[in-house]
């Protein structure tokens, strides 16, 4: 069966930005425009197409990434709505991962905030290359110009203006575009659908014609056609200008911008255009490379004539129809009842059903063609990141990777019958999310969920309790520590155990080092002339893994270790790969006393939008908190005050804030790094775990 749409014209996209940017805003008028959607819907209704879990329309706020197909001018278009909270960033992560091209949205009052960077250097590392959408621009103190700079200082774009706004915030009426040189004014009364095109208005006609000749100067860097005939004066037509600007915008070098207000309905339909011509096909992204089973690197095209390669980017668990599995497909087709292989697991799958996905609804198809974003049911093994391929031509795509938690409840049921129904439930939300994971603490024997954030953990327990029926008492938050250590040494360690019959014996000599990156086991095998028979050291390599998650400090898990296992011994009797799992897993927990072990926090990047009133309190009790004041920033009548605080320290912080100015301020915070913890905390944490100090 042959596709409706050739692959040439199919567009992968994500829209991503800071929370409250206005991406769902931005999405459901792009649904509306392509006649995807009968009405516009708006978020803070609790009625967003894009927003369909009742937490989001709850709180006005997108927690999962939604996927949705429209088409526009001949062209279809794949469009993944991502989270702009900070504790959902796995969402905007995965999505990345798979997509072709992105918008960055970013609100003309607040510029480039925090997420705004994140998001940013997500996409910076898949390659994706992205539109900026200046949006908000009839706020009170939106500035359009200020944000080209941001996006060139703070996120080391090239950002080239294609448009620029016609007048603003309450007489933003339209934009004016630099390509055609005319004006497009949007008619209030047909919510956007009609706009003028009308000749650039006399008292911009001179701001108009400055940036048209900034747009061909950062379009000489790209073609040096357009260099020579601007050197020498000349004219440069419409088709040339665009086509410099889709190689420029393809090949990472430039950033077009464009601009308008999503919620007041303008200016969409121009970023539409922009998306069709500027962001890549699949086929201009080019092949795929990943590894065959024996670890060389393979490539497959584009093409529904190769062998089929697929990577599952998303689970989400369905209520209805039970576990669906997003796939982006890079080559090949696979149809309904095929079996395919998963070559993460060597496993086996079948592809039960195939459905498109508009937000929570589904449309049932037979086929998947190569470049497209679908959803499967029927698939029990296969999580976010698993390969799936034909059987006779295994291929493993690059997965993705994901950050490590840093907070922590405990979370027990209330009943005997929620105690059987939270096991599954955690099961199923543990499968969806990569960055939320569940545990038993050691000590206490209570069962720990960690996640990213507060909030990420109340929708969790929130989920659980709707989707699953189950209630729970939870504990109060408690900061994912790590352990690491701050200098090398070595073990020597024979594990030798006698009882009647065969014993037990193992020997290895390990040297622990402290890791620059700070992420988690790097082992090094260094055994040569077979002292330790190979079948023994991925017994050895387990047993160090498990000693890993229980650091000589205080018990938190340890970080950032390379064990590089240097020799050892064997017994052609007694040897057995139980003996080596204990005797790595002993020899481990005795070097890394030795190693100068420390405990580790992480460090919040924390921004506070605050009026100029308050910065004194703001920053007086950023101090107070053991934060570090890194710069402050005047935005239109605001301060904004950039610093790092322990995320121990702000538990709370949000009602604090409001107290201190009176519900005026506001704050974002992410992940920056991790750092030692002091000594006197160390010593209090240690004690409170009943751990045991290690010099």
């Amino acid at each position: 069966m042959k596709r409706q749409v050739p692959i040439e014209r199919l567009r992968n996209i994500g829209i991503m930005a800071h929370i409250d940017a206005g991406k769902t805003t931005t999405t459901e008028r792009i649904l509306y425009y392509t006649g995807r959607s009968y009405k516009i819907g708006e978020v803070h209704d609790g009625q967003a197409t894009m927003d369909w879990m009742e937490q989001e329309k709850e709180r006005g706020i997108t927690i999962t990434s939604a996927a949705t197909t429209c088409s526009w001018k001949d062209h279809i278009i794949n469009i993944i709505d991502t989270p702009g909270h900070v504790d959902f960033t796995i969402e905007v992560e995965r999505s990345l991962r798979v997509l072709d091209g992105a918008v960055g949205v970013f609100c003309a009052v607040g510029g480039v905030q925090p997420q705004s960077e994140t998001v940013w250097r997500q996409a910076q590392r898949y390659k994706v290359p992205r539109i900026a959408f200046v949006n908000k621009m009839d706020r009170v103190g939106a500035n359009f110009f200020n944000v080209i700079s941001e996006l060139q200082n703070k996120l080391s774009a090239n950002p080239a203006a294609l448009q620029i706004p016609l007048g603003k915030e309450d007489t933003f009426t339209g934009v004016i575009d630099l390509i055609d040189m005319q004006a497009f004014v949007y008619d209030e009364t047909s919510k956007g659908s009609n706009y003028e095109t009308v000749a650039i208005p006399e008292e911009y006609r001179e701001l108009a014609l400055s940036y048209r000749e900034k747009l061909i100067e950062a379009l000489c860097d790209v073609d040096e056609s357009i260099l020579e005939d601007f050197l020498n004066g000349e004219s440069i037509d419409k088709d040339r200008i665009k086509n410099a600007i889709k190689k420029g915008t393809q090949s990472l070098t430039l950033t077009p911008v464009l601009c308008g207000t999503a919620f007041k309905n303008k200016g969409v339909q121009p970023l539409l255009d922009a998306i069709v011509d500027y962001l890549p096909s699949p086929v201009q992204v080019g092949s795929v490379t990943g590894k065959s089973t024996d670890g060389q690197d393979i490539t497959r095209r584009p093409d529904d004539d190769e062998s089929l390669s697929a990577l599952a980017f998303k689970v989400m668990n369905d209520p209805y129809v039970g576990q669906l599995t997003f796939v982006r497909v890079y080559s090949g087709m696979v149809n309904v009842g095929d079996t395919v292989f998963n070559s993460s697991t060597g496993k086996k799958e079948r592809m039960g059903r195939l459905v498109r996905m508009f937000a929570d609804k589904r449309e049932e198809i037979k086929i998947l063609y190569a470049g497209e974003i679908a959803a499967v049911l029927g698939l029990k093994n296969t999580i976010t990141g698993h390969s799936l391929c034909d059987i006779a031509n295994p291929i493993i795509l690059e997965s993705m990777d994901f950050p490590e938690p840093v907070i922590s409840i405990a979370i027990e049921p209330k009943s005997k019958a929620d105690q059987e129904k939270l096991g599954g439930g955690l099961a199923r939300l543990s499968m969806e999310d990569p960055s939320f994971r569940v545990h038993t603490a050691q000590d206490t024997g209570d069962t720990l969920i960690s996640g990213m954030g507060e909030l990420h953990l109340e929708i969790i327990v929130d989920r659980l309790r709707r989707e699953f029926g189950v209630e729970a008492n939870v504990g109060k938050p408690q900061v994912a520590y790590t352990e690491s250590i701050t200098r090398s040494a070595e073990e020597n360690l024979k594990y030798a155990k006698q009882t009647g019959g065969h014993g037990q014996y193992a020997h290895v000599v390990i040297k622990v080092e402290p890791l620059e990156s700070g992420t988690g086991l790097d082992f090094v095998d260094k055994i040569t002339g077979g002292v330790i028979p190979k079948e023994y050291i991925p017994a050895i390599k387990k047993g160090i893994d498990e000693a890993m998650h229980v650091g000589p400090c205080a018990g938190y898990p340890v970080q950032g270790v390379r064990v590089t296992l240097l020799d050892g011994s064997f017994h052609e009797v007694d040897s057995s790969e139980m003996a080596f799992k204990i005797c790595g897993s002993m020899a481990l927990k005795n070097a890394l006393k030795k190693a100068g072990p420390i405990m580790l926090e992480p460090i919040m990047d924390v921004e506070v939008v605050s009026p100029v009133d308050y910065i004194g309190d703001v920053i007086s009790d950023l101090s107070s908190r053991r934060g570090k004041v890194l710069g402050m920033d005047t935005r239109s009548d605001v301060r904004v005050i950039a610093g790092q605080v322990p995320l121990a320290e702000m538990f709370g912080y949000a009602t604090g804030l409001r107290s201190l100015s009176q519900g005026r301020a506001t704050f974002t915070m992410q992940v920056s790094h991790y750092e030692p913890v002091p000594t006197n905390i160390s010593e209090h944490l240690k004690v409170s775990r009943g751990g045991q100090l290690y010099g």
